[in-house]
């Protein structure tokens, strides 16, 4: 598989689960490196900043995100296999997200610094 780069952006983040009709709240609004809202027939699930995350709310908290540095065209194959298959392999759990120029991975914060060095030794470039 091809080599790609990556970085972590800095923060902890949430994913927040909230009834599919609920209204984005403001809190998930706020500004942010990085936040996505998806809703389902089945749920809202939001990822933000942990820290605006209200403490009552139905959330996995302290996740570490990993931007793969893209753009990546819409044809190219195998780009979020090539990080997702050693982490798998690592035993460490993902939470994947796309938008039109890249894909991010959330892996648990404790185990960011493993994820860095199994993705690296799997030849993906590391940028700070």
């Amino acid at each position: 598989m091809a080599s790609h780069r990556f970085t972590i952006l800095e923060g902890s983040w949430a994913v927040v689960k909230l009834d599919a009709e609920s209204s984005v709240p403001d809190w998930a609004l706020g500004p942010s490196r990085f936040s996505s809202i998806t809703r389902t027939a089945e749920e809202l699930s939001l990822v933000c900043a942990e820290s605006a995350v209200p403490k009552d709310s139905r959330a996995e908290r302290g996740w570490s995100v990993v931007k793969l540095v893209g753009p990546f065209p819409f044809d190219l194959v195998g780009v979020l296999a090539s990080f997702v298959s050693p982490l798998a392999e690592a035993g460490i759990s993902i939470f994947a997200l796309s938008t039109f120029d890249t894909d991010y991975l959330l892996v648990k914060s404790e185990k960011a610094h493993e994820a860095v060095s199994v993705l690296t030794r799997h030849g993906h470039e590391f940028v700070p």
